[in-house]
């Protein structure tokens, strides 16, 4: 390599190691994140696998949120945020019961779902509790 090229690429290189790093966790979500509102959740989490109109990545590795028929039951959504499930990784480390709420809410009011009754706190507590399954 040349000694200009190698000068072109310091500035870069530079850069990268002033960026502030963050921890790895499932999505590249920090560990502690403290947005309620369901469409910050939705865009701070969840829309880097569901894609920010939530189509997904299609194939079916990653689903659309979109038209979800799924979304109906409140108890399906909250049981998949919480635990995990194929790609899914579990949420209930980095996100509270408040923010699952808001963030379904949000997902089963937006997106082309029309599910306007509210998922509560309360809900998510009592549906994702230990052993518990959504089968």
């Amino acid at each position: 390599m040349t000694m200009r090229r190698s000068l072109i690429l310091i500035p870069p290189l530079l850069a990268l190691l002033a960026a502030p790093g963050h921890a790895d966790t499932p999505g590249g979500v920090q560990a502690k994140n403290k947005a309620v509102d369901g469409e910050k959740v939705y865009k701070q989490i969840c829309a880097a696998c569901h894609m920010p109109n939530a189509m997904g990545s299609g194939g079916g590795a990653i689903p659309a949120l979109a038209k979800d028929k799924k979304l109906a039951d409140p108890a399906y959504p909250i049981t998949i945020v919480m635990k995990g499930k194929g790609a899914m990784p579990p949420m209930s480390e980095i996100l509270s019961a408040a923010q699952v709420a808001a963030v379904i809410t949000y997902v089963r009011t937006h997106f082309g779902n029309s599910y306007p009754q509210p998922v509560t706190e309360a809900d998510v507590k009592r549906i994702s509790k230990p052993g518990r399954s959504m089968e």
